[in-house]
Parts: structure tokens; C-alpha cells; sequence
């Protein structure tokens, strides 16, 4: 992949960048708090990263900025942050832990698959809607676990229950996909 420094440096790239950049802010932040205010910031930063989440598409889509590159840096950030307020999450919810796992798994899964099939010429063209609601109500029970610092432990557990489920489920669908794709290079 040739990609250029006005690539590289377009303004959706840079709302990726800035999203990574406020990934040890957040786990600094969350791991250290000690008083609602501290999870209240925590949540901030969280809601600033979503905010340049949900921009970043639009500006690409509005400006003609989308790029192969933009498309493997955004939900690189996505997975990135993540990844990062479940593992904070892991130190407050004994079940989140679980969850991390099956993302861990998952997201491992989809990266390996997507190598194979990128080695043979292949690729994913996009999220399947699935996999978009997966994100996004992955997103939801994250947000709402670090919003509401003091929700009662048996709701946090019917979340993140609720939450391995639906990725459970999701990656259950992706396996198809990739066999077909793995189908049309074996041949």
C-alpha cells in the first residue's frame, strides 16, 4: 500500500490518531479514580472519543476522503479503545474479564482471517451489519459501565452476559463468510 503524506495526515486520520492518543488518558484517568468527578472524566474522555468517532466517517463520506488507509486506521482506533476500557473494566467487573476474553478471541479470529484472505487477494468489503451492531452495542455496555460507576453488580453482570452473547453470536456469522471467501481461493 503507497500511501501519501496528504493521506496520512487527512482530517478523518488525524480524528483516528487524536482517538488513540486518548486511549492512555482514558486507563489513566479510569484506573485512577477515587471519586465519581474521576469517573465522570474518565466518561468524558470516552464521549470526546466517540464524538470523533461518529466524525470522522462523516467528514470522509462528505469530503471524498475515504482511503484504504482510513479504512484500516479507524477501526484499528475502534478496536484499540475498545479494548482498553474493557480491560480497565476487567479491574471493577469479575465478569468483564469474560468478556475480554471472547473479544480477544474474536477480534484475533477476524484478524488472522482477514491476513489469510488479504494474502490470496481477498477482503471484507466492510463491516456486515451484524458486526456493526456488535460494535455498537459493545460500545453501549462499555460506556454505560464506566458512566455509572455505582450500577449495581448484577445489572453490570446481565450487560457484559448479554454483551459475550451478542459477540458470541456475531463471530458465529463471520465464520461463514470467511469459508465462502476461503472458497473462491482454494479453487
Amino acid at each position: 500500500m503507497n500511501i501519501s503524506k496528504k493521506e496520512l495526515l487527512s482530517i478523518p486520520n488525524c480524528m483516528s490518531y487524536f482517538r488513540i492518543l486518548l486511549i492512555p488518558l482514558f486507563c489513566i484517568t479510569y484506573i485512577g479514580a477515587n471519586s465519581k468527578k474521576d469517573y465522570y472524566m474518565a466518561a468524558g474522555i470516552i464521549i470526546i472519543s466517540g464524538v470523533t468517532d461518529f466524525l470522522d466517517g462523516k467528514i470522509a463520506r462528505k469530503f471524498q476522503m475515504i482511503t484504504e488507509f482510513g479504512k484500516f486506521i479507524d477501526p484499528v482506533a475502534d478496536k484499540m479503545t475498545h479494548g482498553a476500557i474493557a480491560l480497565c473494566l476487567t479491574l471493577r467487573y469479575g465478569y468483564m474479564k469474560y468478556l475480554f476474553i471472547v473479544m480477544a478471541l474474536k477480534e484475533g479470529f477476524m484478524l488472522i482471517m482477514g491476513v489469510v484472505n488479504l494474502r490470496h487477494g481477498k477482503k471484507l468489503d466492510g463491516a456486515k451489519m451484524y458486526g456493526k451492531i456488535c460494535t455498537t452495542s459493545l460500545f453501549i455496555v462499555l460506556a454505560i459501565l464506566v458512566f455509572f460507576p455505582g450500577i449495581p453488580e448484577t445489572t453490570a453482570n446481565v450487560l457484559i452476559f448479554v454483551e459475550i452473547i451478542m459477540m458470541l453470536v456475531t463471530w458465529a456469522l463471520y465464520i461463514p463468510v470467511f469459508y465462502k471467501m476461503r472458497q473462491t481461493w482454494a479453487k
